[in-house]
């Protein structure tokens, strides 16, 4: 009996030596050769210092809308809604993020309104939207900010992020990267 203690007492250690402590060596030594050595991607800007790779609510009608989140853009509460698309609740919101477009933006047309403008992410913090979300937007920011839709156009396909390797997942864009451009275009 004893010898069966003690060698489970070695076992339990090992098992915490090597996953636990091994592991989190491995993870931090490969996040330490990552651009901005692991601490994600930052952005300063108005003097603030923002994640872009965590998604953010941007509502007003002068910026582009980011893609709605299941959690309220709580980065400590990363999480889906887990309703499927026929659950009752989860279509009523749907719609009235649909309707709510629509009303932002006239003239578009229901079915031009790209899905990642109206359903939330896995996670709930996606940073980015498609590039037609993008391109849907154009004509309400340009009509606020008083910029050519053409200037917006360019500034759009100048934030396309291509696929990994030009292979792994669509072209995305980063919709905090875009209004800071934005921003930038129309302080000029």
């Amino acid at each position: 009996m004893k010898s069966n203690l003690l060698a489970a007492i070695r076992l339990t250690i090992a098992c915490l030596l090597i996953p636990v402590g091994l592991y989190t060596c491995i993870v931090f030594g490969i996040a330490q050769l990552a651009p901005n050595h692991g601490k994600g991607d930052t952005v300063r800007h108005n003097g603030r210092l923002q994640y872009s790779n965590i998604g953010q609510a941007f509502t007003q009608d002068k910026y582009f809308w980011s893609r709605p989140s299941a959690v309220n853009y709580h980065a400590d509460a990363s999480a889906g809604s887990n309703k499927g698309t026929s659950n009752p609740e989860y279509l009523q919101q749907v719609r009235a993020r649909i309707d709510t477009l629509i009303a932002h933006n006239p003239g578009i047309d229901r079915s031009a309104i790209p899905v990642d403008l109206v359903t939330a992410s896995g996670s709930g913090l996606d940073p980015n939207i498609s590039v037609q979300a993008a391109r849907v937007q154009i004509k309400r920011i340009a009509q606020l900010r008083g910029i050519p839709e053409e200037n917006l156009h360019w500034l759009v396909t100048a934030q396309i992020e291509k696929p990994v390797w030009k292979v792994f997942g669509p072209e995305k864009i980063n919709v905090l990267k875009l209004n800071i451009a934005l921003d930038q275009i129309a302080s000029k």
